[in-house]
């Protein structure tokens, strides 16, 4: 029995020392994604600053910063419509549930219970 207890608590911090690493990894990438994200966004300023509008490139931030505010307020809107209580809800779950009471209200008012 110690044994096995050993054994378990060997395996529970291999599997904590796993788990920390892998979100170690996760939130290196997601820096470095967000810094390339950020740089991209930098250079669209750049392009657009430098090609379209003269060098003015606090108008080209300006812009690409109206667009991203438009596209994240979208994004959010959407995400807060999927998670409305109403879409969480477990529709079939809960009709399902119903017929069963339905079902078996009538089972046993019909009397096909009795032995």
């Amino acid at each position: 029995m110690r044994q096995e207890v050993r054994l378990a608590r060997l395996e529970v911090r291999q599997l904590f020392a796993e788990v920390g690493r892998g979100t170690t990894q996760v939130a290196a990438g997601s820096v470095l994604l967000l810094i390339g994200v950020m740089a991209l966004f930098t250079g669209i300023i750049l392009l657009v600053g430098d090609a379209w509008l003269r060098d003015r490139y606090w108008l080209a931030a300006l812009i690409v910063t109206v667009v991203l505010g438009i596209i994240a307020a979208w994004l959010a809107r959407r995400g807060v419509a999927l998670l409305s209580p109403a879409k969480l809800a477990p529709d079939q779950t809960v009709e399902t549930l119903r017929e069963d009471k339905e079902w078996l209200r009538r089972r046993l008012t019909s009397g096909a219970t009795s032995s």
